[in-house]
């Protein structure tokens, strides 16, 4: 049995890439077992109106889910519980960095060397390493010691089937601890973060099959490692190709032209636009 999810940010209107992401979860998934999730634990950008215009955007393309709708927000005690279960195990630090000083630490050793680019954006120097839990203050966020986890579960690397491309993929722990790094757990004045979040909340819904954009694979990697840490089921999980512009580059939130509400308003027939998204 399929049981799928489609988890949107209420930061912005949806565009063709979130129908398209949509409408995917939705075929592959049972009768009855697509879900909808609200992921709103960054409060400074969510905003209702756009949660409301994303339940009119979902019923307008014909899609429908079972109620009541999980939202982030509501769920903090269940992250707060991963942490500590995490943390019990020595996997995690507070990181009082902020992007400049991960930037300047990173300049600093080698100036002019590229860093590596992460699923977050360039990888954490390690910085805030030495620092223990019991020293964690409230500007603080807290990160996952990579190579630590890794040598907890005593693994080589990351590996898991994906039914969007096909194969199986396969991340060494060099990889992962020099391709990715300690990422962030919990981001400050929020109490999660969206890898620890998803993980979370898709074992709560019982969610058998992940699908997400091709974008989203490294990150993958993240969720299927504090999956086997936290001793969650580990869904399926399939990668499906991006929507892009015409100059081909992957639409975004502030691609408002492409908005599915302007389509709305323009008159523009569902079945027309499930047909221009390959539905």
């Amino acid at each position: 049995m399929n049981r799928t999810r489609f988890a949107p940010s209420p930061t912005g209107p949806l565009h063709l890439g979130h129908a398209f992401a949509a409408l995917t979860a939705a075929r592959l998934a049972d009768p009855g077992q697509f879900l909808l999730r609200i992921e709103d634990i960054d409060r400074s950008r969510c905003r209702p109106e756009y949660e409301a215009m994303i339940t009119e955007d979902l019923h307008w393309l014909g899609l429908g889910w079972p109620l009541p709708v999980m939202r982030q927000s509501e769920r903090l005690p269940a992250y707060q519980a991963a942490l500590d279960r995490l943390a019990g195990l020595g996997l995690t630090y507070p990181c009082e960095c902020r992007r400049a000083d991960i930037r300047a630490a990173l300049s600093a050793p080698q100036e002019g060397v590229t860093p590596v680019i992460g699923p977050d954006g360039p990888v954490y120097p390690g910085t805030c390493r030495h620092r223990s839990m019991d020293q964690a203050g409230p500007e603080d966020a807290i990160r996952l010691n990579m190579a630590r986890a890794l040598d907890h579960l005593r693994s080589d690397g990351i590996a898991f089937a994906d039914e969007g491309i096909a194969t199986s993929q396969h991340l060494s722990a060099l990889d992962m601890i020099e391709g990715i790094g300690d990422v962030v757990l919990a981001r400050r004045g929020m109490g999660t973060s969206y890898h620890l979040s998803v993980v979370v909340d898709d074992a709560a819904q019982g969610i058998t099959l992940v699908t997400r954009g091709k974008d989203l694979l490294a990150s993958t990697y993240i969720h299927v490692l504090l999956q086997r840490l936290l001793e969650l089921p580990v869904p399926r999980y399939h990668h499906h190709r991006l929507i892009r512009d015409d100059a081909g580059k992957r639409l975004a939130k502030r691609d408002d032209a492409r908005a599915l509400r302007l389509y709305r308003e323009q008159g523009m027939p569902a079945a027309e636009m499930r047909q221009l998204l390959g539905f």
